[in-house]
């Protein structure tokens, strides 16, 4: 099985879950309005494929890890009809923002944010119906471990979801795609996020994290079983299912 590289944002000798939440805090301002611009808008169908994918399970409460400013929170917040959405993150600056968002939607109610880190959730086992991670798992400090926990505190018969981008393989688009995040999305994120790290370390980590089948065996090995992988976008992206 096919192990990825370490890769961290900004080098030297700080861990990378140091260096994952400094990074965040700093392109939080900028963050939801580059996610739509740099994907054109399409990262809002690929979390909405991911609600879709946790419909049939009717999950009351749901734990969104690396949830960021809380988009997929608040997606599963208002689709779902949850009891309770837990959104957890490193980054303080990102969960007040989707403490802010969440509460212009009434939904600040139902979503609770956290400060937290997927290799020690703060929850007892067997406590949610389903785990959602969008574009966090390659950001994991130790992925194996991470998902552990995740697998731990999902109910028997839960369903994991995760949204992680992905290389596609089809000509032009995987020569068109390597040129975007290679060349300009890091142009663009260092004029706009001023951070000249942040975009540059999307693509390195992409480049480097497991993909496919490698990624479904590391699914496998946190204990997890019914995994597949849907390809989304020609491939740009990649939704993987898993139940405990």
């Amino acid at each position: 099985m096919k192990e990825h590289q370490e890769v961290t944002p900004y080098g030297g000798d700080q861990s990378k879950k140091q260096q994952v939440g400094q990074m965040f805090d700093r392109i939080a301002p900028r963050y939801d309005l580059l996610n739509r611009v740099l994907s054109l808008g399409i990262d809002q169908f690929w979390r909405a494929r991911l609600i879709r994918a946790l419909r049939s399970h009717d999950p009351e409460m749901i734990l969104d890890m690396a949830t960021g400013t809380g988009d997929v929170a608040l997606a599963a917040a208002a689709k779902l009809g949850p009891k309770r959405v837990l959104g957890v993150d490193i980054a303080s600056e990102m969960l007040s923002i989707g403490a802010q968002k969440a509460k212009r939607k009434n939904l600040d109610h139902i979503i609770e944010f956290r400060q937290g880190d997927a290799e020690n959730i703060k929850d007892a086992d067997n406590t949610y119906d389903a785990v959602t991670v969008a574009f966090g798992v390659r950001n994991f400090e130790n992925t194996h471990q991470g998902l552990k926990e995740c697998y731990r505190v999902l109910k028997n018969g839960g369903r994991i979801g995760i949204l992680e981008f992905t290389h596609p393989t089809m000509f032009p688009i995987k020569q068109l795609y390597h040129l975007y995040f290679k060349y300009v999305l890091p142009v663009i994120g260092r004029i706009t996020s001023k951070d000249e790290k942040a975009y540059t370390y999307l693509f390195e980590s992409v480049q480097t994290f497991a993909q496919g089948e490698d990624f479904l065996n590391l699914l496998r090995k946190a204990g997890f079983s019914n995994c597949s992988h849907h390809k989304l976008t020609l491939g740009i992206c990649a939704l993987y299912l898993a139940e405990k």
